[in-house]
C-alpha cells in the first residue's frame, strides 16, 4: 500500500501561474512520447567485468534496419555545445550514443508523414546507451547536457559524398522547427 500524500490546506502563492507536469512515462517506465514514424531506438546492454565493459553497437541479426552498414564515423561534443539542425533527403542516420549525456531532438518535416510536425526528444549516453535510427526528412539536433564530453558513432545508410553531401542545415533558431535545443 502506498503512503498517503499530505495536502497543503492553505493556498500556495504562484500556483495559479504554475504549469502542472504532464506524465512522460507510465508506472512501468515505458515512455509515453508518441514516436515519429520511422524512428527506432534499440537500447544497448553493457556487460561489465573486472577488465571493463563491452557494449554491442550493431548486429544484422537484430533486424534493426534493412539498410547495409557502409560507413561509420565518431563524433564528440563538448559540454553545453550543440550540433544541428540537419536533415538528409535520402540518408538514414543511425546514431549509437555511449558517452556523456546527449539530448537528441528530432522534428518530422516530411509533408507526407502521418507524424508530420511531431517532435521527439531522447536523453542518451553512458547512463542509457542506445542505437537511434533517424529517417530521411527528419531534422535532428544534439546538445550535450552533461558535464563531460559526449560521444556517438554514426552508422549512416550511405557513405558521405564529399563532392555532393546529402546534408542540409537550418540555424538553431529558425521558424521551421517548433523546438529549441
Amino acid at each position: 500500500m502506498l503512503p498517503r500524500m499530505a495536502t497543503v490546506a492553505a493556498g500556495i502563492e504562484g500556483l495559479d501561474r504554475a504549469a502542472k507536469d504532464q506524465p512522460t512515462v507510465s508506472s512501468d517506465g515505458t515512455a509515453l512520447q508518441e514516436r515519429i514514424v520511422g524512428v527506432d531506438v534499440r537500447r544497448a546492454r553493457t556487460h561489465a567485468d573486472e577488465r571493463g565493459t563491452l557494449t554491442e553497437i550493431f548486429d544484422l541479426r537484430w533486424e534493426f534496419t534493412d539498410d547495409p552498414l557502409v560507413y561509420a564515423y565518431l563524433v564528440t561534443l563538448l559540454p553545453e555545445q550543440v550540433r544541428g539542425w540537419v536533415v538528409h533527403r535520402s540518408q538514414t542516420d543511425r546514431l549509437f550514443v555511449y558517452a556523456g549525456v546527449l539530448k537528441i531532438a528530432l522534428y518530422d518535416a516530411r509533408t507526407d508523414s502521418a507524424t508530420r510536425g511531431l517532435v521527439n526528444v531522447f536523453h542518451l549516453g553512458a547512463h542509457d546507451r542506445a542505437l537511434l535510427s533517424i529517417p530521411p526528412g527528419v531534422y535532428h539536433g544534439v546538445r550535450n547536457v552533461g558535464s563531460e564530453e559526449g560521444v556517438f558513432v554514426n552508422l549512416p545508410s550511405h557513405p558521405y559524398q564529399h563532392d555532393d553531401p546529402d546534408k542540409y542545415r537550418l540555424p538553431l533558431d529558425n521558424d521551421v522547427i517548433p523546438y529549441r535545443l
